[in-house]
């Protein structure tokens, strides 16, 4: 994973650990004080909260105990590697595309982070300025051009 990846991960296992943790023991403190549990609403709420914070915790801290750290500045080259911010266009429409091929974790379409096992991003692994994938989708294959790319 990136550098970027690794730190948002490690942030947000601080916050479910320093925030989120100790704000759900606090309500299911409170949803116990009013008495009967089993046809308490905050309770179970409180609950299930404290499950999904708990299973979280666990995988992020898995994830980040078993991460192989990536710093993208330190590579360079012509050729698409895990990391390589690149600029395709469609060569349908002419529209251009830019995103960094990063791990399958800290991908975000939004942000213009392309995870690395999307099929986009498998076809353009090895290739370099110029070259032309194909990609299959549904509708059937879809044309890009490799127009540049970087390593940030």
């Amino acid at each position: 994973m990136t550098r970027t990846g690794f730190t948002r991960m490690e942030e947000e296992l601080k916050r479910l650990k320093g925030v989120e943790r100790p704000a759900v023991i606090q309500a299911l403190e409170e949803a116990r004080a009013h008495g009967d549990l089993s046809e308490n609403a905050e309770y179970h709420a409180a609950k299930e909260r404290q499950a999904f914070i708990e299973s979280r915790v666990a995988d992020l801290g898995s994830k980040v105990s078993r991460a192989q750290i990536i710093d993208t500045s330190t590579l360079s080259g012509k050729t698409v590697k895990f990391g390589a911010t690149v600029t395709v266009v469609d060569e349908d429409d002419d529209s251009e595309m830019k995103f960094q091929i990063v791990g399958e974790d800290e991908a975000d379409i939004k942000a213009k982070r392309l995870s690395v096992g999307s099929p986009l991003a498998r076809a353009l692994i090895g290739k370099q300025v110029g070259d032309e994938v194909e990609v299959s989708t549904p509708s059937g294959g879809k044309f890009y051009e490799l127009l540049k790319v970087q390593y940030l």
